[in-house]
């Protein structure tokens, strides 16, 4: 059963429902009954009046996305001062963000001025594709940019050794790696699912648990699959992480002098404040329970998740830190609009 699939019927599958033998249809019968081609979301049809204001407001959260973290790439390409491993790190999940956003949003804002709110079903799988990658390798990365900040805490004679040009490389292309194995598994997975309708999506955007809700066939494997991708994309990532900072303030605690202390907890400042939010709006978005749903909340937590954070995540980076702001003035220079950066 391939890709382009469409809604078909079969003769002898309605004759036995209407004899009320629905339950005897065979497996092919069932793959033949209806096939899904479009999927028609409903994230924020119970507003229509206000379908205006939601494409204002989403277009400038997603301009703001792009200029912040493309400004970030570029400071930290330009600034002989941001050439290590944490900016490196950083330029990375820049770029990330920027992908992760670029996957929902345009679709979102087209969608705003049609009446009905589509995506093809090759473009909703091609959606899970992508957003599964960035995701699972933002956690990925933010674990490895956390034992950079270790190294730099507590081990920092030996920080030139540990995080070289080739550990960070290796580090960075390990977490798109596992973003990508992680991403084509549960792509591959979703395409075998049989779709017998119907084809609404109680979302704004393709996600693999909205698409098991309406599969009529067996999805044991693809639920395996994500209880496996759970543990080793997301939980292992956040433990790793929540080990090493644990290890970082206890470091940060015995140095004697506060001055001290206060100069080593602003190196990571940054970066534990992202954690926090990313790991904490996943777990919220995906591991709570259905009991008193409500589409405008649901939307609402995603929205969070996948449009706010990686807003938020140039701000952060920008606003504590002192060579990324140096960097920025000196972008803003050589843009000519210096004045409009405040001090």
């Amino acid at each position: 059963m391939g890709m382009g699939r469409r809604w078909k019927s079969v003769a002898a599958v309605d004759a036995r429902e209407n004899s009320g033998l629905d339950w005897a249809r065979t497996p092919f019968e069932m793959n033949n009954r209806t096939d899904v081609t479009e999927f028609i979301f409903l994230g924020f049809s119970n507003h229509p009046k206000l379908q205006g204001l939601f494409f204002l407001v989403f277009l400038i959260i997603y301009l703001t996305t792009l200029l912040g973290n493309m400004f970030i790439m570029t400071a930290t390409r330009i600034s002989l001062a941001l050439h290590t491993p944490m900016y490196y790190f950083l330029s990375n999940l820049s770029f990330l963000d920027i992908c992760y956003t670029s996957t929902t949003i345009p679709v979102m804002l087209v969608n705003f001025f049609r009446e009905k709110k589509i995506i093809s079903y090759e473009g909703c799988l091609s959606q899970i594709f992508f957003l599964v990658t960035c995701a699972g390798t933002e956690g990925v990365l933010l674990a490895a940019m956390a034992y950079d900040r270790y190294v730099a805490i507590c081990h920092p004679l030996q920080y030139p050794v540990l995080m070289s040009v080739k550990v960070c490389v290796f580090l960075v292309s390990g977490s798109w790696l596992c973003g990508l194995v992680n991403s084509v598994t549960h792509t591959v997975l979703a395409a075998t699912l049989t779709l017998c309708g119907p084809n609404q999506i109680s979302h704004f955007l393709c996600d693999i648990p909205l698409l098991l809700k309406l599969s009529c066939s067996d999805t044991s494997l693809n639920d395996s699959m994500l209880h496996v991708a759970s543990a080793t994309i997301g939980l292992s990532p956040c433990l790793f992480t929540g080990v090493s900072y644990i290890l970082i303030i206890s470091a940060i605690l015995r140095i004697p002098s506060a001055q001290g202390r206060s100069k080593a907890f602003s190196t990571c400042a940054s970066h534990l404040t992202v954690v926090v939010i990313f790991f904490g709006t996943a777990n919220f978005n995906y591991d709570r329970t259905n009991i008193g749903y409500n589409l405008d909340m649901d939307i609402l937590v995603s929205v969070f998740f996948c449009v706010i954070t990686p807003m938020f995540n140039p701000i952060i980076y920008s606003l504590r830190n002192k060579e990324v702001k140096g960097a920025l003035r000196k972008l803003a220079r050589e843009c000519g609009f210096y004045n409009k950066i405040s001090n």
